[in-house]
């Protein structure tokens, strides 16, 4: 049942993808606070990716996709193929929908300001940004290995997962502070990768035979559309999950870009550094490298960093929906509230009794709801959508 669900909603949205692309190739986007393109692109990359894309690939991924007997549906490519294909290129299309329609149409027809759609889609964002937070607080011994014995949830990991909530409340009081974490962020990941690339010892002739295995994804694309096996289903749900949250966020930030421009940057852009990354794991995966000591508290620094910034988008963006803002309570208020609401939501779905995939199917019934409403209510406002700039914020 459920793999049905994700693979009509991973099908409607990229018929959706051509369909806007093609109807609207030349439409000029611009938000009501459009900032540069880099800006863009590093606020969109740290807010819709977290912990995962640093400890994932090394701590879980490379090894379950090599073994082929246990997954057969992985043989046909090879791991970093795999991992790419996961996160990388074609899923950023998710990202360019949402923020397409955000930028676009939403203000025309209004979907979203529906009372029961409002409501429905700041419970979508509070629950997505609880459950990564209690995910990331299950995963903490595994991602900082350090500290404890590998395995057990120890009360310094609730000192830091409640730190990491409480930063991400003060950094989301002010929305500059989101673009300067959003840029150093950025920065910070590139460096960690350069470092990595420094500490394997691996050279220019390395890296490119090592990245040449992305081929396998471009040579395949196909096969990644509609789920490989349930672990590649629920990283789909995933991206649905968080794909019209970050579309909402993001799109009020785009400077100026044409539909395909924006089609393409976000399908181009980010996964250059992910590819990147990558495959300097996979030179790690392959050569066995261990990584204990500076390189992995290099690692659980920069993944922390993402965490902080996924977190303060989503706060930033629910407490705008729901006029919870700092102008409105104070921050004393603000800062206390949110951290103590996250916090204790953090702890109740560390049972994992949520699944992401049922957050990815109620999304992906927004998704229809929403078409089926400008198709059958708002069909006539769709011949005013010309790429006028929205108000500034």
């Amino acid at each position: 049942m459920m793999t049905t669900i994700i693979s009509f909603g991973v099908l409607l949205a990229f018929a959706l993808v051509i369909f806007c692309t093609i109807k609207w190739w030349n439409l000029r986007l611009t938000g009501p606070t459009p900032v540069s393109l880099f800006t863009f692109i590093a606020i969109l990359f740290t807010s819709g990716l977290d912990v995962g894309l640093i400890m994932f690939p090394l701590a879980f991924d490379y090894t379950l996709y090599a073994d082929v007997a246990t997954e057969p549906a992985y043989g046909f490519t090879n791991p970093l193929a795999l991992e790419f294909g996961f996160w990388g290129f074609l899923i950023w299309a998710f990202y360019f929908l949402t923020a397409f329609y955000f930028c676009a149409i939403e203000p025309r027809v209004q979907f979203f300001k529906i009372p029961v759609v409002k409501l429905l889609n700041n419970l979508v964002i509070i629950t997505t940004c609880a459950f990564t937070g209690a995910l990331f607080l299950i995963y903490m011994p595994y991602y900082i290995a350090e500290v404890g014995d590998g395995e057990t949830i120890i009360p310094a990991f609730y000192v830091i997962c409640f730190l990491v909530i409480l930063v991400a409340v003060m950094s989301s009081t002010d929305i500059k502070y989101v673009k300067v974490l959003s840029v150093a962020s950025t920065f910070l990941f590139l460096a960690l990768i350069l470092f990595m690339w420094a500490n394997a010892g691996m050279g220019l002739g390395e890296f490119a035979s090592t990245a040449s295995n992305i081929g396998g994804y471009f040579s395949n694309i196909h096969k990644f559309i509609i789920p490989l096996t349930d672990y590649h289903e629920f990283y789909l749900f995933w991206w649905f999950a968080w794909s019209i949250m970050i579309g909402q966020f993001t799109s009020r930030f785009i400077g100026g870009l044409t539909t395909w421009q924006l089609l393409l940057a976000l399908m181009v852009i980010p996964s250059i550094p992910l590819g990147m990354w990558f495959t300097v794991l996979y030179y790690y995966h392959l050569e066995s490298i261990p990584t204990a000591g500076i390189a992995n508290w290099a690692m659980t620094i920069v993944g922390i960093t993402f965490v902080i910034n996924s977190f303060d988008s989503l706060i930033r963006l629910y407490t705008d929906n729901l006029s919870l803002t700092v102008e409105r309570f104070g921050k004393a208020v603000y800062i206390g509230g949110n951290t103590a609401l996250l916090f204790v939501l953090t702890l109740l779905f560390q049972s994992q009794w949520l699944q992401i995939q049922w957050v990815g199917t109620v999304v992906i019934g927004m998704y229809v709801a929403c078409l089926l409403y400008v198709l059958l209510v708002k069909r006539d406002t769709l011949s005013g959508v010309d790429g006028n700039r929205l108000p500034a914020e």
